[in-house]
């Protein structure tokens, strides 16, 4: 397979806490709104193509966040979750079209599905892994057509809606891009058929292959054609050794009963993508580097993304154009802390990657379709 001329980059937002080591108050720092403007600032200075959005009960809203967010950046996308069963579509096709003309159109759609079964309880949630899924298919059936300026009358399993649409469209042409992430089968299928871009987390090259393959044979089927990306931690420094030393200091702190706690919290989770983060480390410290330069010691202690490129700036171009030859474009990186690997992959990665920094068109449509006031909340004037 051809190399893609050209990948996508994109950091993280650590709403759930950031710092200088896993595990423990030492070191950490608080992530205010002062904070995550000062990074998002950064970013978007630096040239990342957006940031991801994390969800979940230890986040911040990811919503509340991206809005907060969109008036200091200027270029930055914000990849934002959409949770079926917790937003019903119609609600949150409006939440995603509205920030997408606030923001100029600078939004992206994580379609999660997933999560830990008593968090999802505690949201009111409880169907069980396959019922979501089925309900995932259920939402977006409604939910795209909706984004696309269509009315929807839909009666499924789990959603139904009568005259359903949108008063003021996104900016985006069919909204913002959809992105899925999942190891299941249910969630392969899925995003073979109906989003933009299909999310692996950092496995060994061979794995992620498989899935990707996986995916492109059932996109095949139904006559679809998506992107794939990977979300990985990075840790950079000029040597090797260096990066190896520094990923050490950053578990440095964790103690035995801390990565048991973890460990049993993650067990519990019916996530077929964490399971597969758990069999590359087995819970123990023994063994991290499961491939060249990638490391699985994050997913010590951290739910979701648990492995991490090390090495030196060469190592770590080589590794990105190796998954990118496996077919990945878009590349969703984080590193500890934050606000100061962003600028160091900035400074020792990217002068090596050509990277896609296309500008956002400008455009008018946003003023033409919001003049007036809706008539009896329900029709636009013409």
């Amino acid at each position: 397979m051809a190399i893609p001329q050209k990948q996508q980059l994109f950091w993280f937002l650590p709403t759930q806490g950031d710092g200088r080591y896993l595990g423990t108050s030492k070191g950490g720092r608080a992530v205010t709104l002062a904070y995550l403007q000062q990074l998002a600032i950064a970013v978007d200075n630096i040239g990342f193509h957006g940031v991801l959005v994390p969800t979940g009960k230890a986040c911040e809203d990811p919503w509340v966040t991206a809005a907060a967010l969109v008036s200091v950046t200027q270029k930055l996308r914000f990849l934002v979750a959409v949770r079926p069963g917790l937003q019903p579509p119609s609600l949150a096709a409006r939440m995603a079209a509205t920030l997408d003309r606030l923001s100029g159109g600078r939004v992206l759609i994580n379609v999660v599905a997933s999560g830990d079964p008593i968090e999802n309880k505690g949201d009111g949630l409880f169907f069980d892994h396959q019922e979501r899924y089925h309900m995932t298919k259920e939402f977006l059936e409604v939910y795209k057509p909706l984004m696309n300026g269509q009315q929807v009358n839909y009666q499924g399993d789990y959603i139904q809606v009568e005259n359903a649409h949108l008063l003021y469209p996104p900016l985006q042409p069919s909204g913002p891009a959809l992105y899925l992430g999942g190891s299941s089968a249910e969630a392969m299928e899925i995003a073979a058929e109906y989003v933009d871009t299909y999310l692996t987390w950092g496995e060994p090259l061979a794995e992620v292959a498989e899935k990707i393959n996986q995916v492109k044979q059932h996109a095949a089927d139904k006559g679809h054609c998506l992107e794939f990306g990977i979300r990985l931690h990075v840790i950079v420094r000029e040597t090797e050794q260096e990066a190896i030393d520094e990923a050490n200091k950053l578990i440095a702190h964790l103690d035995d009963d801390t990565i048991a706690q973890a460990q049993a919290t993650f067990a519990r989770m019916d996530s077929k993508g964490q399971a597969r983060m758990q069999a590359l480390h087995k819970g123990s410290r023994e063994n991290l580097f499961i491939a060249p330069n990638l490391w699985a010691g994050i997913g010590l202690v951290r739910v979701g993304a648990g492995t991490a490129l090390v090495g030196d700036p060469q190592q770590i171009v080589s590794r990105i154009k190796e998954y990118q030859a496996i077919g990945i474009t878009k590349f969703i990186l984080s590193g500890y802390p934050h606000l100061e690997e962003a600028h160091r992959f900035a400074e020792l990665v990217m002068p090596l990657l050509e990277t896609s920094t296309e500008i956002l068109a400008a455009t008018s449509t946003l003023n033409e379709q919001s003049k007036g006031e809706a008539i009896g909340a329900h029709s636009r004037p013409k």
